[in-house]
């Protein structure tokens, strides 16, 4: 049991929780996003991103701090709290990014972690090895053995209040993942990224994104704390707070600004190529893309100004877009909202799609009620709700002749029950109709997935219940769905019987 860390509010995998971080004798509340903070370039002072940008939390790199000899002895005398001016709880990395992109470090676990403590560092991170994407399993191996040898390490030091980071790696293989996230939750360390996620980030991988962020949680325990390590535009921030992640940390909004692009919740634009800010916060509202691009000059002298107004529109929109999620947690409709966002890139719809692969582990933390289901695209009908269904149908008991209908009950009939049936949950006893999810809104024009999940769902009553004779009276549906549909199952189209569902 992690003490340090409080789930309040669950939507499918995604979760409101309260982070305790006692060295800094703050609580945090997830889901939550650390600004990556350079000690070398401050393009947003750490002040303003609590004061102007609510970040209760951000994350700096000690291997830089300590391998930089203009800023190291300062940081030790002052302590990075007064360093960085930033009185919120401070993460440091340790030099495994600079081990992935350059091959060595001179620094072991053993003296990161107490380099870490001694400048007081509220969270600190071993080094880990980050294996990337489509290596061969051999060398995955190899170096998430070498991972675990550094957790060890980490574990035999004197941390006092300090947290520790207990990465997760394993490259592409997701049983690696899982073994890994197994390996970590038997430490007693406290946070849990998910490592070497920012190449397949940056090449839009979104589904090996999750498809690696679910083998960690499978192996990782229910109550452990999940950092998605580089991850930080606001477009993948809802699927991957459904998909089961906690923390975020990212230099997106200051690399981004410096190559002259603006983060959207759909995507990134060029500040070259706009006309228009299609967003409120004070820099937009404030200013036009003209207006910035006057800043940068012929010759580079401005940039700064310009620079500074993108990373703090790239804050404003990613921070804006945590609070909606946080939202549609609290409403129970996060799903909802990982739908719109995955209409906006198709890399974010095969990350969806993947996510939905595991509605089955979805549906142990999705609440059994909430406010409304909307059903939104053919992808709503593989939600963990529709799966709930399913499997209550197999558990409720049907008379011997049953009618199951889109349409209202006939008038007269020698059924012994007449029950209703709506795409895509299927059939249920009119008595539930008032009851989540079946006071569903669905459109007029329903898809061909929508009544194929249906036919599942008739199919899953005719086997729970192999006695009954059950007749469908179904509005026109198509032979993908009526071929889900057992064959004892009379069926009758409604439509040719001049009715109408």
């Amino acid at each position: 049991m992690r003490d340090h860390f409080e789930v309040r509010d669950h939507d499918a995998a995604g979760r409101i929780g309260r982070l305790e971080v006692p060295r800094a004798g703050v609580t945090v509340e997830t889901p939550a996003l650390l600004p990556v903070v350079n000690p070398n370039v401050l393009t947003v002072e750490p002040s303003r991103l609590r004061e102007e940008f609510g970040a209760e939390m951000l994350i700096t790199n000690s291997y830089i701090i300590r391998s930089t000899d203009r800023i190291r002895d300062r940081v030790v005398e002052e302590g990075l709290h007064d360093y960085l001016g930033f009185d919120g709880a401070i993460m440091t990395d340790s030099g495994s990014f600079q081990l992935a992109e350059y091959g060595d470090i001179d620094v072991t676990t053993e003296e990161i972690i107490e380099f870490q403590r001694q400048i007081g560092s509220d969270v600190a991170t071993p080094v880990d090895v980050p294996t990337p994407p489509d290596v061969d399993r051999e060398r995955a191996e190899r170096e998430l053995a070498t991972t675990e040898e550094a957790l060890a390490d980490a574990e035999a030091a004197e941390t006092g209040e300090m947290l520790v980071n207990a990465p997760v790696q394993g490259s592409t293989f997701p049983d690696l993942r899982e073994a890994a996230g197994r390996h970590a939750t038997t430490t007693d360390l406290d946070v849990f990224p998910v490592g070497a996620m920012v190449p397949l980030l940056n090449s839009y991988r979104y589904a090996e994104v999750v498809e690696a962020v679910r083998a960690a949680k499978r192996g990782l325990d229910p109550d452990a704390p999940v950092h998605l390590f580089g991850a930080g535009h606001p477009m993948m921030l809802a699927l991957a707070v459904a998909a089961g992640c906690d923390l975020f940390d990212s230099a997106a909004y200051a690399l981004m600004a410096r190559d002259g692009r603006y983060l959207t919740v759909s995507g990134t634009e060029h500040l070259e190529e706009m006309e228009y800010f299609p967003c409120s916060c004070p820099v937009c509202a404030e200013h036009t893309p003209a207006e910035l691009r006057g800043m940068q000059g012929g010759d580079g002298e401005g940039d700064g100004d310009a620079e500074r107004l993108l990373a703090e529109h790239n804050l404003h929109v990613t921070f804006e877009e945590l609070r909606r999620v946080k939202a549609a947690i609290r409403s129970g409709n996060l799903l909802e909202l990982v739908d719109r966002r995955a209409r906006g890139h198709p890399a974010m719809l095969d990350g969806y799609r993947a996510l939905l692969d595991h509605a089955d582990e979805l549906e142990r933390t999705d609440p059994v009620s909430k406010d409304a289901f909307f059903y939104t695209s053919h992808e709503s009908a593989r939600r963990p709700e529709i799966r709930r269904h399913r499997d209550r149908l197999a558990r409720l008991e049907a008379p011997d002749r049953l009618l199951l209908t889109e349409s209202n009950a006939p008038s007269t009939h020698d059924y012994d029950a007449v029950w209703r049936v709506k795409p895509p949950f299927g059939p249920f006893p009119r008595a539930l109709s008032e009851t989540y999810p079946l006071t569903a809104e669905v459109p007029e024009r329903l898809d061909e997935a929508a009544r194929v999940a249906a036919a599942e769902g008739v199919a899953a009553l005719a086997e729970a219940n192999p006695e009954t004779a059950i007749t469908l009276g179904h509005d026109g549906w198509p032979e993908t769905a009526l071929a889900a549909v057992p064959d004892r199952v009379e069926t009758e189209d409604l439509r040719t019987l001049g009715r109408s569902g």
